[in-house]
């Protein structure tokens, strides 16, 4: 999206755009390939991701596919709006391991004219929202649902199924533990107990 100037004010607008879906569908791709075209057109770019993912880098934000931008990792959203300081551009991996203040950070920070870019599951692995997601949904003035393909039977996928017996929220894992299924194959994934 590009940088709207207000025709009356000459400020620059900002605005929130949100990448949403399962795992596995390229949200972390997709976050990754707008960042870096913003980069290559000379603007200034600062990328945050939860303290807590470190799964393939402490310091990058990786997609599966091994792609990799640089990234400060952040214990709350509220640092975000302390470190994003002379930017255009705000990219926010994993949104829904961070606090519920991200949705307000995300609008501050569209309001002093920043475009904020934020991906994340928007569902956990029991298929209810996903911590800020569907308050960050509802503000974005762009949202792309991206889907991944189920493993059982090919169809798109939107559910991350877990498949081990873990009741805990925040899991992380990869392949090992998650699988990306449709409706119907999550529906009966879950209701038979398969894991």
């Amino acid at each position: 999206m590009p940088f709207l100037e207000n025709p009356v004010s000459g400020k620059r607008k900002g605005y929130i755009e949100v990448i949403a879906g399962s795992m596995f569908s390229g949200k972390t791709e997709e976050l990754i390939r707008r960042l870096k075209r913003a980069k290559y057109a000379k603007q200034r770019v600062e990328i945050f991701k939860p303290i807590i993912d470190t799964r393939y880098s402490e310091q990058e934000v990786v997609s599966h596919d091994a792609n990799s931008i640089l990234s400060t990792p952040v214990s709350s959203s509220g640092n975000i709006l302390i470190l994003a300081q002379n930017v255009d551009v705000v990219g926010i991996d994993e949104a829904q391991f961070f606090d519920m203040n991200l949705p307000n950070v995300c609008n501050q920070l569209a309001d002093m004219g920043i475009r904020v870019i934020v991906a994340g599951l928007d569902m956990d692995f029991r298929g209810k929202p996903f911590g800020p997601m569907p308050n960050l949904l509802a503000i974005a003035e762009y949202v792309t649902k991206v889907h991944a393909i189920c493993v059982k039977c090919g169809d798109l996928a939107q559910y991350s199924h877990r498949k081990t017996d873990a009741d805990k929220l925040v899991l992380l894992g990869e392949t090992d533990i998650y699988e990306p299924l449709c409706r119907l194959c999550y529906n009966e994934a879950t209701r038979k107990g398969v894991k």
